[in-house]
């Protein structure tokens, strides 16, 4: 069943933002594929420039599941000039910081959540996925019309559009189709077959279980031999969101059944301690949970013809970076504003490209050993990792301002700041056109 949601008229044109058609000005139009986090922020940025804007979402309706992810650097900046950080910031989880624990939950080191845009495992805003996405639909919605329950099977690009197939809902031909789907998009197979996506050779199960006394608002981790971690993180609705992860140089866990995903999980954790037998009497009772092959995408080009692509179908830097919602929130806006500010599609492309490349490109480059020394499998490595995370949150390196830094280049990514975001507009100043 196709769900379709549509705003307001709009009352707001742009320059760039229309085409003429004999005496006729009519405002240029998109098909954006994917309602998680760059297809909406897109839909913002574009709506606000006067392009008539859909975005179609497979699943039946907007989703309110995810876990923490958090913004930094750049992104919040974005945020700020689409007049949502007060509100993102209502939405946090209230996570207060990070702890590593051992065994029997005792606490190894602790590390202070951020004060800025990029410092710290725990950032200064962290946020559910489905409040984020929440907030993005909600704020492109005064002219967006948003079509749940469908999916594009066919495009074929026109001399004046692309024509636009879709499982269940009639053809539709737009100017400009943008891909922002997820790293296995099926989409982006349609025009750029080429994706090389790069797996990490890291599963990680994802799920809420029921809060307790014992828990804090500390991201809690945990590292067992054999490659393991779990983690569990508060959340602003009272429960917790665990994690487990685990090495394995076995491809295609991610696709078996959910019950055959159980069964490796149960035989994968059954000894590995700590809160572990908690999170898998949860899987074992039916709690929903989500398996994720730990993956970065890289393309030759996020473009052909008439269609791009944004996000993580075009450039995920794999959760591990601590960059993947930065880069959506970044890539969106980037390639809104050269779509705005070009009358041809293809330059406007070329300019995206041009500026996130050095951007998507430092995000991917991980530090040496990430993820795996995160995972060592034996237990004089898992040993050896303990002994690193108590010095960097010794009391001498906290003195002299190592503890953050090192902590965040043993378990992530980089935090980037390699995008210029000038001449782009705010929000405001869209709405003022």
């Amino acid at each position: 069943m196709v769900g379709v949601e549509t705003g307001r008229p709009r009352s707001r044109r742009a320059p760039g933002a229309s085409r003429k058609n004999g005496d006729d000005v009519t405002p240029r139009s998109i098909l954006i594929s994917g309602g998680s986090i760059a297809g909406p922020a897109l839909a913002v940025w574009l709506e606000a420039a006067g392009w008539r804007t859909t975005v179609v979402e497979r699943f039946a309706e907007q989703r309110d599941t995810g876990q923490n992810i958090d913004i930094r650097g750049a992104a919040r900046e974005v945020v700020r000039r689409m007049g949502l950080e007060d509100a993102v910031k209502a939405a946090t989880t209230g996570e207060r910081g990070t702890e590593f624990v051992d065994a029997r939950g005792r606490a190894l080191a602790s590390f202070p959540a951020g004060t800025s845009d990029g410092d710290g495992a725990t950032a200064e805003v962290e946020i559910l996925r489905g409040d984020l996405s929440r907030l993005l639909v909600e704020r492109s919605r005064p002219g967006t019309e948003y079509v749940f329950g469908d999916q594009i099977t066919g495009l074929e690009e026109r001399a004046d559009g692309v024509e636009v197939t879709f499982r269940d809902g009639p053809t539709r031909t737009v100017d400009v189709v943008v891909i922002a789907e997820g790293v296995t998009s099926r989409t982006r197979a349609l025009v750029l077959p080429d994706a090389d996506v790069r797996e990490l050779g890291l599963y990680t199960a994802y799920l809420t279980i029921p809060r307790t006394p014992a828990d804090t608002d500390l991201w809690r981790w945990y590292n067992a031999p054999g490659g393991r971690s779990v983690t569990l993180r508060p959340d602003n609705v009272g429960t917790i969101r665990a994690a487990v992860s685990f090495r394995s140089d076995v491809r295609g866990l991610a696709d078996i059944g959910p019950e055959a995903q159980v069964r490796v999980l149960r035989r994968t954790f059954d000894d590995a301690g700590w809160e572990t037998p908690r999170i898998l009497d949860a899987l074992d009772g039916g709690a929903p949970f989500y398996l994720d092959s730990l993956a970065q995408v890289r393309l030759p080009a996020w473009s052909r013809g008439r269609v791009a692509v944004v996000g993580d179908a075009a450039y995920c830097a794999s959760p591990v970076s601590g960059m993947s919602t930065s880069l959506a929130l970044v890539g969106a806006y980037v390639l809104a504003g050269e779509l705005a500010a070009h009358d041809d599609h293809r330059a406007a492309f070329a300019a995206y490209e041009e500026r996130m490349r050095p951007y998507v490109d430092d995000a991917q480059d991980l530090p040496p050993g990430v993820p795996w020394i995160a995972h060592p499998r034996t237990r004089p490595g898992v040993a050896a990792l303990r002994t690193a995370i108590r010095v960097v949150g010794s009391r001498p390196a906290r003195r002299v301002g190592q503890a953050v830094g090192a902590v965040a280049g043993l378990f992530s990514g980089s935090s980037s700041e390699l995008v210029d975001l000038s001449g782009y507009p705010s929000i405001a100043a869209s709405t003022a056109l």
